[in-house]
Formats: C-alpha cells, sequence, structure tokens
C-alpha cells in the first residue's frame, strides 16, 4: 500500500521531516518527506496495516509545536524502492505554509549551555528544532537554511553530522550552530568600537548593568533596553533618555522563582511564563516585592517575562537579579533590530550595545498577556504567537488590510484562513510608517498574496489609510468600530445576528464625528448602529486625548456644568476653551467610552495630563475597589442614547470613597452594556475595543450579560485593542466584495 500525503499549516521549523521519517522507520515504511511551499509532502509505502498505523500516529500525535490546518491523504500505485529518505525541498508553487513564530529555548537547550563538559557550553545562540529563531529570521517559504538569515553561518562538522542524523535533536534544524561555526557576540561602546568579544563581551556587559548602565541588547527579534530593576536612579535614568515618564517598563526575571517573590502568580500564569510563546504576563505585585515605584508608577501590577533566548538566560545567570527589558526604542518609534540603526536611534539611550552578527530580518516585539475574566488575553501579539493564522469560520476571497493608525497590524486572507502581521507599533512618526510599509510589503511578498482588494481605515489621514493606495488595487475602506466587531465575530466564528459593542478612544464616524462608544446589530450581512454614548465636545481636538481635564470640561459643558471645570484650568487656557466649546471651533463631537474614563479621572482627581495612551483609564480600573452596599445608578438607554449624565453627577457627590466612586463607574458602564442588551434581546454580544483591556469592566459586563441571559464574546488570539482591526477589516471588505451574508461554511 503506498500513500500520498499533503500537511498545510505550522510544519516547518518544528522537527516535523525528522518526526516524519523516525515514524517511518518504526512502521518500516519505504518512501520521502519534502518541504513545499504548501507545507509538507510525503509518500510512504508498506503493509496496509502499518501504513495506517503510521497515518494515524501523524494525525493524532504530530510534533509539540506543529499547527495542522490540512491532512489530506490519497492512495496511489506502489513503487520499487526501499528506504525513507527526506528531500530536498520543493520552492514551487504557491506558498500556503504557514511561517513559525519565534520560541523560546526549550529546556535541553538551556541545559546545554549550562553544562561545563557540553560543547555548546555557554554558547549564547544555542538552538534545535523545538526552539529559536523562526519568523525573525526567515526570507520565505519553505523554511530551509538558504532562505534564512543563518545562510551566512557554514556548518562545523561536528554541527553537519547532527544536522543528518535520524536520532538527533537537530536532524534538519535549520539554526544549528555552534561556537565555532555561529553567530558571535560583541560588546561596543556608542561609537560601535568592540569592547570585548564572546565570553568577555558578556561579562563586561553584565558587569555595566550590575553598576547602574543602560545595555542595548540585541536579542531574538529586536533590541531590548537593560538595566538593573531594583535601582531607582538606573531606572529614572532610563526613563529620562526613552522619554518614557510614566509608562510601566517590562521587567525580566531569571527564573519562575524570581517571579514568585515578585508578584502572584497563579498557574496558569506559570504555564504561560515558560510556554514556547514566553510573553510578557501582567501580574499583580506581590506584598513586599521590594522593587521599586519607578518601574510602574501608580500601578500595583508588572509586567514579567523569562528568559527566552540562551543569551538572555547567560546574562541573567551573570546578574541574578531582575532587570528592566524594554522595547530598544524611544517612544513612539519601532524597535530597533539593526545594530548599525541602533547606534544612530539609540544614541544617547544606551551606554554600550551588546550585539551578534546573526541578521534579524524583521522586527517582532515582545508579546503582552493580561488575564481577563479568568482567561489569558494578548494585549499585543508578536513574538511567539504572530504570524500564525485563525480559522474564521468561512471561505475568504484574497484580501489585504492596512490596519488602524494606533497598534497598527496588517493582515490578507487565504481560503477560511487570517494571517495577521506581529504587531508593528504606532504610525505617528516617520520611522513608524516606514516599518509599516516594510512591514506590509514583506507579508505580501513572503506569501506571494494576489488580494483582489486592499481594506483600510475610514480615517482618511491615518497613515495606514494613506498607504493602501500604493498596491494598485480596488481600495475598500471599513469604519474602524465596525472592524472591531467584526473582527472579534471571526475569532467565535460567529454569523449573527449579533450586539457588537465597541469601546475605544476614537475612530472616525461615518458622520463626520469621532466614534468611540458604540452599538451595533450586525445581521450577518449589514451593520445597525442602535446605540452610541451621548455626544460631548472635546475642547482642543487631539490636545484633549492627552489631557483628560478637557475631556471633564467637554461632559460637564455638555450636561451644563462646565463652571465646574474651571479649576482645573489656568485664567488663560480658561478664556481659549470657553470660546472653543461656545463657538464649536477645534471641539470635534465624540462619543468615546475612552474619552468618559479619561473624564471619570480627572473627575476624581486621579489623572488630569497624561504621558501615554491609556494612563488616565489605567489609573481609575487601579483605584476600583468593589463596596457592596451600594450600586451604580442605571444609564437611561432611550432613542438610540447611552446617557452618562446621572453617573458623572453621582460621582460628583461628597462623600463617597475614591475606590468606590471608581468602581461604581465600572459598574455603570457594564450595566449599559446588559440594559442595551436587554431592549435589543440579542443573545450573543461581542465586546471589543480597547475599553475591553480593562479587567475590571470586562469581568463586570460579562458577568452582567452571563446574569441575564446573555452571551459574551471577547478576545482571545488577537487583542482588544486595534491589533484586530486589520482582521476586521478582512471581514468587512469579504462582505463588500462578495455581497454575501457573512456565514460559517456549516451554515452555507
Amino acid at each position: 500500500m503506498r500513500v500520498r500525503v499533503k500537511i498545510t499549516g505550522a510544519v516547518q521549523g518544528v522537527g516535523f521531516r525528522p518526526f516524519v521519517y523516525r515514524l517511518a522507520n518504526e512502521w518500516n515504511l519505504s518512501g520521502w518527506v519534502i518541504n513545499s511551499s504548501q507545507g509538507v509532502r510525503i509518500e510512504a509505502q508498506g503493509a496496509e496495516a502499518d501504513v495506517e498505523a503510521f497515518l494515524r500516529r501523524l494525525q493524532e500525535h504530530p510534533p509539540p509545536h506543529a499547527v495542522v490546518a490540512g491532512f489530506e491523504v490519497a492512495g496511489i500505485p506502489e513503487q520499487d524502492g526501499s528506504g525513507f529518505r527526506v528531500l530536498a525541498s520543493d520552492p514551487e508553487g504557491e506558498p500556503a505554509a504557514f511561517l513559525l513564530p519565534d520560541l523560546a529555548s526549550c529546556r535541553e537547550c538551556l541545559a546545554e549551555v549550562r553544562d561545563p563538559a557540553n560543547r555548546r557550553y555557554r554558547y549564547p545562540f544555542t538552538t534545535c528544532t523545538n526552539c529559536g529563531p523562526r519568523y525573525s529570521i526567515v526570507e520565505g517559504i519553505p523554511y530551509d537554511r538558504p532562505l534564512t538569515s543563518m545562510r551566512r553561518f557554514v556548518m562545523c562538522p561536528a554541527c553537519e553530522r547532527e544536522y543528518r542524523d535520524p536520532a538527533d535533536r537537530r536532524f534538519h534544524a535549520q539554526t544549528n550552530a555552534c561556537p565555532a561555526c555561529g553567530p558571535r557576540l560583541e560588546l561596543w561602546d556608542p561609537a560601535g568600537q568592540v569592547l570585548g568579544q564572546e565570553e568577555a563581551a558578556l561579562r563586561a556587559a553584565a558587569e555595566a548593568v550590575r553598576h547602574g548602565r543602560i545595555l542595548a541588547l540585541k536579542g531574538l527579534g529586536g533590541f531590548h533596553l537593560i538595566c538593573d530593576a531594583r535601582n531607582a536612579a538606573a531606572v529614572r535614568l532610563l526613563r529620562e533618555r526613552k522619554r518614557r515618564p510614566a509608562k510601566p517598563f517590562a521587567i525580566m526575571a531569571p527564573d519562575l522563582e524570581a517571579v514568585r517573590k515578585l508578584c502572584v502568580v497563579n498557574s496558569g500564569a506559570a504555564s504561560l511564563l515558560e510556554s514556547p510563546q514566553a510573553p510578557i504576563v501582567l501580574l499583580e505585585r506581590a506584598p513586599g516585592c521590594g522593587l521599586p515605584e519607578e518601574l510602574a508608577p501608580g500601578n500595583p501590577m508588572l509586567g514579567i517575562m523569562l528568559p527566552y533566548t540562551p543569551l538572555h538566560a547567560l546574562l541573567m545567570d551573570e546578574l541574578g537579579f531582575p532587570i528592566v527589558a524594554t522595547s530598544g526604542n524611544l517612544s513612539d518609534d519601532p524597535i530597533c533590530f539593526d545594530e548599525h540603526e541602533a547606534l544612530q536611534r539609540l544614541h544617547g539611550v544606551a551606554d554600550l550595545f551588546l550585539v551578534h552578527d546573526r541578521p534579524i530580518l524583521r522586527p517582532v516585539d515582545d508579546s503582552v498577556v493580561r488575564f481577563i475574566d479568568g482567561r489569558p488575553v494578548l494585549l499585543r501579539r508578536a513574538r511567539g504567537y504572530a504570524p500564525l493564522p485563525f480559522d474564521a469560520g468561512r471561505k475568504l476571497p484574497e484580501l489585504f488590510a492596512t490596519g488602524a493608525h494606533m497598534k497598527n497590524t496588517v493582515a490578507f486572507s487565504r481560503g477560511r484562513l487570517i494571517f495577521v502581521s506581529q504587531h508593528i507599533g504606532d504610525l505617528e512618526t516617520a520611522a513608524g510608517a516606514a516599518s509599516h510599509e516594510r512591514a506590509a510589503r514583506d507579508f505580501l511578498r513572503v506569501y506571494d498574496v494576489q488580494p483582489v482588494c486592499v481594506a483600510h481605515d475610514l480615517h482618511p489621514d491615518y497613515g495606514s489609510t494613506r498607504s493602501a493606495p500604493q498596491w494598485g488595487r480596488r481600495l475598500v475602506a471599513i469604519q474602524h468600530h465596525k472592524a472591531h466587531v467584526l473582527a472579534c465575530m471571526a475569532e467565535h466564528q460567529l454569523s449573527g445576528p449579533v450586539l457588537g459593542v465597541a469601546w475605544d478612544g476614537a475612530g472616525y464616524g461615518e458622520d463626520g464625528t469621532v466614534w468611540g462608544g458604540e452599538f451595533f446589530v450586525f445581521d450577518g450581512r449589514r451593520f445597525e448602529r442602535v446605540g452610541r454614548f451621548r455626544p460631548f465636545r472635546l475642547p482642543g481636538g487631539e490636545q484633549a486625548v492627552r489631557e483628560p481635564r478637557r475631556a471633564l470640561l467637554g461632559v460637564l459643558a455638555a450636561a451644563g456644568r462646565a463652571d465646574e471645570a474651571e479649576p482645573l484650568f489656568t485664567k488663560a487656557e480658561w478664556k481659549v476653551l470657553r470660546v472653543a466649546l461656545d463657538r464649536g471651533l477645534n471641539a470635534p463631537w465624540t462619543t468615546s467610552a475612552g474619552r468618559l474614563f479619561d473624564a471619570a479621572a480627572a473627575l476624581l482627581g486621579l489623572c488630569t495630563k497624561t504621558s501615554f495612551e491609556g494612563e488616565a483609564a489605567m489609573a481609575l480600573e487601579f483605584a476600583a475597589r468593589r463596596e457592596i452596599e451600594a450600586g451604580p445608578v442605571p444609564l437611561p438607554f432611550d432613542n438610540g442614547i447611552v446617557d452618562w449624565a446621572p453617573l458623572f453627577s453621582q460621582l460628583a457627590e461628597p462623600g463617597l470613597p475614591l475606590r468606590h466612586k471608581a468602581w461604581l463607574f465600572h459598574a455603570a458602564l457594564a450595566g449599559a452594556v446588559t440594559g442595551v442588551a436587554q431592549t435589543l434581546g440579542l443573545r450573543a454580544v461581542v465586546l471589543s475595543g480597547g475599553c475591553f483591556q480593562n479587567a475590571l469592566l470586562t469581568r463586570l459586563a460579562a458577568q452582567s450579560l452571563r446574569e441575564s441571559g446573555f452571551e459574551p464574546y471577547t478576545h482571545r488570539m488577537l487583542p482588544p485593542n486595534d491589533g484586530a482591526v486589520a482582521a476586521g477589516q478582512i471581514c468587512g471588505a469579504a462582505l463588500e466584495v462578495e455581497s454575501c451574508v457573512w456565514q460559517s461554511l456549516d451554515e452555507s
């Protein structure tokens, strides 16, 4: 019996061919296995029972990191021949294989790095088929060494033997290397002069961090800026140089036991920290944590990760204490990933540069996860997760989407799958716009995407919108908040009708105003905007985004109480702002839930000016502590308007503790979702948008909906924030292109 097998999905770079080879030999089969642009192809021949057992084992128990999307088997005529072979890869055909994300170092590789008797002892670039760089170093499909940045490193005889040995863990490991033939480490001064190499470079870098200096380290997908997390002066210096006055820094701890001393760690968090994805996990500080407030001012949580490369592990072995490991960039710029570029962009920020000569072909930042409503939710989807696709539940035309302006990602569709890029970042700067265009071109090239149209945001001035015409395809504009709803629906393969709740800071509305507190009904074919928060003006426009006091002024003015905000401004500011409000000059109307959070934070004295997006909303969330003796006032829903005025009147009442008022705000907004759902009577309720990064709001809303008989749906594979918008644009464009009902394949 002879069969031909075609396997698609994330099946390259995970040891799939070696796995097939060993399995075929276990069952005494002849034939071959090959990587192709479509995935993995196999021909296997032997006794019928053996072939069937081989196929069953292959389908039910693939390699640990493989993601099998398709498994096709066909019987073919038997052929002469014996033995089973791994053939050279076939690059022909439309790329359909998945590029695998970068994976954290496996236990076996870390053990070798720490074993003085091993030839890879203290070698910072030790990898195998189970771990190491993938997406950040690959140029194309199929995943083979000549199509990666490892092609410049010719394997030594010892590595070549491992690569050819079917019994070895490094059999066909495309990143295989050792101190004799692989990438090398150097320490540079800010002028690019070499201060040390290999072991000397590592030890000198550790010594610099130990003495309060700032190190730029070239890692897996880009640079980290590193300093001693225990040293408040070093943290303040990094904040000053990076121009990041208050936004929390990520921390790397030596091991899980060290994390337990710093934060409250449950089993779910521990599993995530030690997973192959190894994201930053947001956790509550433990009592007696001991780390300085400067790491996350006013924030009871810390973003923690473990060393995920041998280089990070060796550095942490040298130091033995937690370090700041924040993205290597200035605020608002994309992460640096080339050492020569880093010398320029991080000049004046880093004191020393620990670099290596393995090129990073695309920047991939650290992923960030937070537990919300009892489940892990990605807030930034990058290393370890991107660019694996997800199944949207229906066949899609081939489309490309340019994403949002903030927290940008790009996406394309093929078959039932939506591929979303790694987090690219904000497009406010020229460097951000260039990073977006580079990522878009890279995505289209690697997968040979030929979209029938390009989807973009409705906002005409977004960088992602301005980039869309260059691709020379039909353009389809998708309203921002509708994209949010569609993205979450696609994750859960929902067909409608649903109530879609999209809350965030801002999005260009179809009426030309600033939307952000929206309720939609989507019936599978079209959207109807059935509700919104009561509109109010934003005095100063974009300036109001950075000054919550202005959002509060707009809210109070809409309620006829503007004079209550006067103490928050100078006399000159007040005069200008009152004229702006009275005449409607640079004071656009908005329905934004995000700005309501800002207004409440300003009213409660938590935050009147911000230095980073979401700062006021975070302060409000962390101030909230539930008290059971009183509940929030219900927010009226009449004629499509949810009125926040009674809530702000309640918040202004004297006598209530701050923590009580902060909780009342969250509970009232959560109750508003249920109130609208009860009015409309749709069981499925989709919650999307940046406001649902707030764990308290999301938990209260989901809990209230469930108790009232509704089924809430929140993001899991995509972030609630604008990182999901590109996927939603794909779904919106599919509706435009096909003019058909959004339904699952099972229903069609």
